[in-house]
């Protein structure tokens, strides 16, 4: 396990791309001169020892240099020691629909990206809870199992797409099924589910499946994304629209945000439903929802004692600062031998 302390310092390699066009513009510019000055095989008399490998490999020494001193401000850490720590927190699991119509963009930049946004601010705002991920649409589809790590969690959740799974419709039921395999813990009495739809499209008694949730210790809370006014959903090519889906009479299909059964779901699970067009708002209760629930003391490992490493980018940025001073511009013997440039 690493750890980059003062990662604003990457942004220092910036200056390299500087250097090589610097570089470049210089040597297009003595060319030009020298063109100027004299013929080419007269400057090769003039100055036979001058040598086309040894500039190029000290401009190169130089920002590989560079870049191990920004390495070393940036200060990368290993952890050397695994360690258990005791952790109190919830289990909360968030099933995210990905069916077609979250690809509506009635809310920016559309339905999918706004729920992924919802999800990674309220990861954020945690503290020790232990989360998981489901993808759902005409099936569920297990994303991630109960974690303690957050940047995975984030991770997984940027990958989710549209595409992900080939049959389509909405069906919630089979998302809150496979959330009850989540909660591994018995003991664990307080389990929380994170519904994020547009609620449209659903199949099958959901409004049982939540009550039976309810009745296994499941508080079912749903965040709908979208409108009532609804969209159109784009159907694109390499992020350009080509069109928009049609149903079978030809007509272009709007879907809106369906809040009376996500309200039924949240009502029959002892939840709450929340509207998703508000980040902040829906942040804040989810933080008091998870705050004001009855913790669970459970077992993680984390990574300690982290050893910092930047004296080895130290080291190596002075060691070839050294190598830039013996690399002097004339040729060596060794190089004139190898003749990697046809030079005459």
């Amino acid at each position: 396990m690493y750890l980059l302390e003062e990662k604003i310092y990457f942004w220092l390699l910036l200056i390299i791309p500087v250097i090589l066009l610097l570089f470049m513009g210089t040597v297009l510019w003595k060319k030009s001169v020298q063109k100027r000055f004299a013929d080419p095989r007269l400057m090769n008399f003039l100055s036979p020892n001058r040598s086309i490998f040894k500039p190029v490999l000290k401009i190169l020494i130089l920002c590989l240099a560079f870049t191990c001193f920004a390495m070393a401000l940036v200060n990368p850490k290993i952890g050397t020691k695994l360690e258990t720590v005791k952790r109190e927190g919830v289990d909360v699991v968030f099933a995210v629909d990905v069916s077609k119509s979250m690809m509506a963009e009635d809310i920016a930049p559309n339905r999918l990206e706004k729920s992924k946004q919802l999800v990674t601010q309220i990861i954020n705002s945690l503290a020790s809870d232990r989360v998981g991920i489901i993808a759902y649409a005409a099936s569920a589809f297990p994303q991630l199992p109960i974690t303690t790590d957050y940047a995975s969690a984030k991770m997984f959740l940027q990958a989710m797409n549209t595409d992900m799974l080939s049959s389509q419709g909405t069906a919630i039921n089979e998302a809150i099924t496979l959330a009850k395999t989540y909660y591994n813990d018995e003991e664990q009495t307080n389990r929380v589910l994170f519904l994020i739809s547009d609620g449209e499209d659903h199949e099958g008694n959901v409004g049982a499946i939540a009550e039976e949730a309810a009745k296994e210790g499941i508080q079912i809370y749903t965040i709908g994304v979208g409108t009532l006014k609804g969209g159109p959903i784009p159907i694109k090519r390499n992020g350009i629209v080509q069109s928009y889906k049609k149903n079978r009479a030809g007509e272009t299909v709007i879907t809106k945000l369906n809040p009376t059964t996500l309200q039924e779901i949240a009502k029959e699970a002892n939840g709450t439903y929340l509207d998703g067009t508000r980040t902040k708002e829906v942040v804040s209760q989810v933080t008091d929802i998870l705050q004001n629930m009855d913790k669970k003391e459970f077992e993680a490992k984390q990574f300690a004692d982290f050893q910092d490493q930047f004296q080895w980018f130290l080291g190596l940025g002075f060691l070839l600062l050294l190598l830039d001073v013996f690399l002097l511009e004339p040729k060596t013997s060794w190089v004139k031998k190898l003749n990697l440039f046809n030079e005459n």
